[in-house]
């Protein structure tokens, strides 16, 4: 289209157009000129954009190279891999709590103060949470509710083991945390967590099964749901719908291991196994049986990373369909992985 017939265009139909362009396309057209680097404070635009469809899952990988902030998110619909400059965070947000919304949330110690912050890594925003009630380095898991356009950050157990800790809620529409519950004293198995339907899952050791805590209520309970038998290492993934799976590997020996995941049947308290990750992937990912894997998931898709491979591998749950993450940026071995789901209106206030 001719130059003359984009300076014809109403801006409100102009709005409309930029607003179905790929996030990362945007992003990088704003050196073009002035105009379309202030397109981020348009309200016109933000609210065509707030109204389109979403551009769909990514990954979004985050170190420190030096000391300094990098950040690479790979957008599956479009196949390709997009760096996003991270030197506005401040030197102390290290570890990469999680993200939900258009938002991302990290966590580090300030000095001896331990904090949290939210950020929008496309239009550069972010802030510090005040402090929590109690100073110490705690397990966060961030929510985002786009219809209110507010977002809750959980704090559970302290991950030394401290089980006197109160659980504690950050609102944003309060910008405050409030203390709820301590958790029943429990033997977690992990410090990974998974949100499904309102309700956040630990997985514990004693007593056997899972700790659910409920956001309204602020009240945690026990679900007796037994693992799998021989189940080596488990992650707990939230999908679509209240689904909840279980992720891990099976077996004693080496030569017999397997992926397996799970779903829980909340009815009957236990898991049903749904699929099992073909051997010819399984050897791909993990050539030693001692090798460690990180696996999340975001709806119904559930990604498992290798940091000694360096490679990705993403499972669509409702397809049945395994695919390897095209020229994957993990060979860094603190690589910090998490889904993201790219928006411009995802505000951090």
């Amino acid at each position: 289209m001719e130059d003359n017939i984009w300076a014809m265009l109403p801006e409100d139909l102009f709005n409309e157009i930029l607003a179905r362009v790929p996030p990362f396309m945007i992003f990088r057209l704003r050196s073009v000129c002035k105009r379309w680097n202030s397109i981020l404070q348009d309200n016109s635009f933000l609210k065509f954009h707030s109204e389109v469809p979403s551009h769909g899952p990514c990954l979004l990988t985050f170190w420190k190279n030096s000391q300094t902030p990098q950040c690479s998110v790979f957008s599956l619909p479009l196949k390709t891999w997009y760096r996003i400059p991270f030197n506005f965070l401040p030197q102390w947000a290290f570890w990469l709590v999680g993200s939900s919304g258009g938002l991302v949330c990290f966590s580090g110690l300030d000095g001896l103060i331990f904090r949290a912050l939210v950020c929008n890594p496309l239009t550069q925003t972010w802030r510090t949470l005040p402090s929590m009630n109690y100073n110490q380095q705690r397990q966060l898991i961030m929510v985002v509710d786009r219809t209110d356009k507010s977002f809750k950050v959980i704090a559970t157990s302290d991950i030394y083991g401290d089980k006197s800790l109160p659980t504690e809620v950050y609102d944003s529409k309060i910008d405050k945390w409030t203390v709820h519950q301590i958790m029943p004293a429990v033997n977690l198995c992990s410090s990974k967590m998974a949100y499904c339907d309102s309700r956040l899952y630990l997985e514990t050791l004693s007593p056997l099964g899972l700790m659910m805590y409920r956001l309204d209520s602020g009240y945690w309970e026990h679900i007796p749901a037994k693992f799998p038998r021989s189940l080596l290492d488990g992650y707990l993934v939230a999908g679509t719908q209240k689904r909840l799976f279980l992720v891990g590997r099976i077996g004693l020996y080496s030569t017999l291991q397997s992926m397996r995941i799970w779903e829980l049947d909340h009815a009957k308290i236990m898991w049903v196994e749904i699929s099992r990750m073909p051997p010819k992937y399984f050897r791909a990912l993990l050539r030693l049986s001692a090798e460690r894997f990180e696996c999340f998931g975001q709806d119904n898709l559930i990604c498992f990373t290798s940091w000694n491979q360096g490679k990705g591998l993403i499972y669509d749950v409702e397809k049945k369909v395994w695919s390897w993450i095209a020229g994957c940026a993990l060979q860094s071995y603190n690589s910090q992985v998490c889904f993201y789901e790219p928006r411009f209106d995802a505000s951090v206030h």
